[in-house]
Formats: C-alpha cells, structure tokens, sequence
C-alpha cells in the first residue's frame, strides 16, 4: 500500500485558497495555473487515471472505497487516487497493504481550523466540511497528477459531493455519482423539487396529510409523506447538509453515470423512472459484499454459540455504527427479550450494555449473547437467524435481502423510514415496530409474529424470494454483473 500523501506548500498552487477567502465555484478553475501545466505535461500518458472524491463521514468513506477495490481488482492497469480527510483515510486504510499498489491515497483539508472547540452543535463537523470544498479537493488533485504524471481521467465520487459535476466538467472528463443508499431513497432526492412543489414544506403543509402517499413519482405509491427523509419537506431546508441533499439531486442527471448500490429487480418501477432522467443509472449492488473479509476467526464466539442453537430460532440485533437507540429504548428492548424467552445475539458497545440492567443480563445469560462487534454477513448466512432486529440501514437491508432474513425494524433518522417502509408494505419480508418505539409489549408481539406465526413464515418465504432475486442479479449473466461491467468500461477508458 503506497503512503497517503498530503499537500506540501512547495505543490500549493493559486487555486488553494483559506476557507475564508474562497471564491464561488465559478471563479476558481482547474484549467488555470499549476494544474493547467501539468495536465498538459501529461497529455503524452494515456493511462487511465481515476480521481476518488470520498465524502468522509459515517460509513460513505468505506463503501466508497469497497467499490473502488471491486473496480481495482478488475482494472489492474487503471490508477486510482483516492480522496478524503486524513481521519477518514486512516480508519479505512491502516489494515490494508495488499493487492493495491495502483491506489495511491490523499489527504484533503477537513475544515477544521487549528485549536477549534467543537460545540456540540449537530453536523457540526459536516458544516466545516463543506465550507472548504471544493477547493480542498482541487488542491489534492493537483498533487496527485503533479505526483503520479498521469492526467485524471475520470471522476468517480460520492454523489453527496455534487461539486464534482462542476470539476469534472472543467478537467474535461466523466463523472461517475455513486450513491450508497437505494433507488428507493436515491429517487425522493431526484425529485425534491416535485415533492415541495406538489405538497409544500413545513410542518403546516403536511398537517393532517401524513399518510398521503407520493404516488405522483413512480414507485412510490406505498410511501406515505411521514416517511419522506428530514431536509426535502420538513426540518431545517437550509442547513448545509440538506442543501448539499438538496444540490446531489438537481446535479446527478448530469452525471455521465450514475452508480446506486441496489439490484435492479427490487424496484422496477423507480429503476426505470430513474434511468429516464440519467444519462446511465447502474444498478451493481452489494458495493460491501464481503469486505471487510469475513475470516474464519470468531473472536467473539457469536458463531460458535449460534451453532448450538435451533434453526430460525434467533433474533439477531443490531442498530448500526452511527445512530442508536435511546437508553430508555434499549432498557425496554431487554425486558421485552427477557419476558419473550427468545434466544438472541446483540451486536451492542461494550459502555452501551453496562447500561442494561443486571437483572436482564443475569436472566438471559444462557439463552443470550451480547457482544461488541459481529461479522454481520456470517451471523445473516447461519442457520440458527431467524429475524433480525435492525435500524433499516441501506447496508443493513442489503445484507438481509442478500440472506434472505426477514426484518423487524425500528427506524432512527435518514432514510431509515423509507426503508422501513419498503421492507413492510412493498416487499413484505418484515414489520416495523408500532409507533416507532420499543416497548415491552411491541418486541414480544414482534418476535412471536416473525417466529412463530403463520404470518412470520410468509415474510420468511418472501425473503427467501428476494434472496434468490439478489443471487441471479449478481451471477455472471445478472444485471448487476452486466452494469458493473458498463462502469468498468467506463473508468477504464482514457
């Protein structure tokens, strides 16, 4: 694995300018100055050279990078560079050394000026961010070329990142949009504009209309305005994370292709709206199949305590590496375990389960496993999982359909809600909990439907179809394998 390269001042060229003094996009040029000389020194390399514009927050760095190993592996004559802030690059990067001497990494500015106090405000660190892009960016992409002698080729990036239609354009080559959530999602942002116009926003435009449902855009007939994401109706509109939502989905039509981690066969109807309104709209989901590598090991010995139990017979539990429930909702989450007698294993932080009562954790002791962290794919393949309790993650959906796992979702923020709703009312391999909330009463009736009721079995069956839906789509004639190879094609091409 080459070293990660930051900035030197001696390669700082005219287009880095401090946050403070940064132009508008328009103003500030890729064609000028340093770059603008070395793109014409390297006009004699036709190798291809894939810029990797990362939006370094939550999981987006690493599912990012999942799909550029994919494309690695398959292109090893294409050089990749990738770039995020030096926190992100080090989280994903610092176990990796092998199989990629042709990815270079970069670090860019993350905003944050020196001896700054966080204050605690929401997306605090997202704000400072953006306030810094995209010239942080431009700054790295400079050095990489100066660095490598290769001109970019093409521009891969997080969709979030809807600069990179603009930088793209003004190196003269494609951007390719990668979005990580699914077309479900991916299709409420394409057309925000059409959902404000059609029903306003605010809180006074969608009294009393809650459950009316957005069946003006196709495929979201089953999709009520409550579960519509915070930032395109309701909440702070003009905050800098729902406005950069809010650019993402006026900007992504001018993609030269846009990358959505979904399988076209979940959802025909949005596939195809989506493919009218995008130059290329591929569908090559699962971007984190397998990766990280699931060893053999069991550290934890989640594996092994799931092959001493019964077939479907386990709950598995877990609410992601971001959001979480609130402490009174895990307190009742383990009582409802508790009373339903139901054998489970919760992938929970170790400070978050010295939250539970000793009374839960002495009581459940033999039928119960509590651990920090599980390799979640190996835990959905086991036999012995039955249901799995979750937040509704975009990943987390995936790697259910992937196993065929039926779902009891408790949505928290994002597009959880949506999700939640697709995997109740449109697929039907689940439940969501009522009114949102965990109480005892809602997870015993919860675990007793999907285990033990002829209604639970029926959701199962549909997973199992899903499953066999996700297996054709990623064999080597299925649509996924077809649209992973069109942008293969395309980042392979000087």
């Amino acid at each position: 694995m080459n070293p990660r390269h930051v900035p030197t001042p001696k390669l700082q060229s005219a287009l880095y300018l401090s946050p403070s003094s940064s132009p508008p996009l328009s103003h500030t040029k890729l064609t000028t100055s340093a770059m603008d000389e070395t793109l014409h020194s390297c006009t004699s390399n036709n190798a291809p050279h894939v810029a990797v514009l990362s939006f370094p927050f939550a999981s987006h760095p690493m599912s990012l990078f999942m799909l550029v190993r994919r494309l690695i592996g398959a292109a090893p004559d294409v050089m990749f560079s990738f770039f995020g802030t030096g926190n992100s690059n080090a989280m994903i990067f610092k176990n990796i050394d092998k199989g990629l001497e042709n990815l270079r990494t970069y670090d860019v500015d993350d905003g944050i000026p020196e001896n700054y106090v966080f204050t605690g405000k929401r997306q605090e660190d997202i704000e400072l961010f953006m306030k810094v892009t995209p010239w942080n960016f431009k700054k790295s992409l400079e050095v990489a070329v100066m660095e490598r002698g290769k001109k970019i080729t093409c521009l891969l990036s997080d969709a979030f990142l809807w600069f990179s239609a603009d930088v793209a354009e003004e190196l003269g080559v494609p951007w390719i949009a990668a979005y990580f959530g699914g077309a479900c999602g991916l299709t409420t942002h394409v057309n925000s504009d059409l959902i404000r116009s059609t029903i306003g926003v605010g809180p006074s435009a969608i009294a009393g209309r809650e459950d009316e449902t957005l069946d003006f855009i196709p495929g979201l007939s089953s999709l009520p305005i409550r579960d519509v994401q915070e930032g395109i109706i309701i909440g702070d509109l003009e905050s800098a994370f729902n406005r950069m939502l809010h650019q993402m989905g006026q900007k992504m039509p001018q993609a030269t292709a846009v990358v959505v981690n979904d399988f076209e066969e979940l959802n025909p109807p949005i596939i195809k709206d989506l493919k009218s309104k995008f130059r290329n709209c591929l569908s090559v989901a699962p971007f984190t199949l397998n990766y990280p590598p699931q060893s053999d090991s069991d550290t934890s010995g989640c594996l092994s305590w799931l092959d001493k139990q019964k077939p479907s017979s386990v709950v598995y539990i877990s609410f992601g590496t971001v959001g979480g429930l609130p402490l009174p909702e895990l307190e009742v989450l383990a009582e409802g375990l508790e009373a339903s007698g139901t054998p489970f294993l919760w992938s929970l932080k170790d400070k978050l389960k010295e939250q539970l009562p000793d009374s839960f954790l002495n009581k459940t002791r033999k039928r119960g496993l509590i651990v920090p962290w599980v390799p979640q794919l190996r835990v959905l393949q086991h036999t012995a999982v039955g249901v799995f309790m979750t937040h509704c993650g975009w990943n987390s959906v995936l790697e259910s359909i992937l196993n065929g796992i039926p779902v009891i979702g408790r949505p928290i923020f994002g597009d959880h809600h949506l999700n939640g709703r697709f995997i109740s009312d449109v697929w039907k391999i689940g439940i969501r909990i009522d009114h949102g909330v965990y109480t005892k009463d809602g997870v015993m009736k919860g675990l007793d439907l999907m285990l033990c009721k002829e209604e639970g079995k029926k959701m199962m069956e549909k997973a199992q179809a899903l499953k066999e839906l996700a297996k054709r789509a990623i064999e080597i004639d299925g649509s996924t394998s077809r649209n992973f190879q069109t942008l293969l094609q395309m980042v392979s091409t000087t």
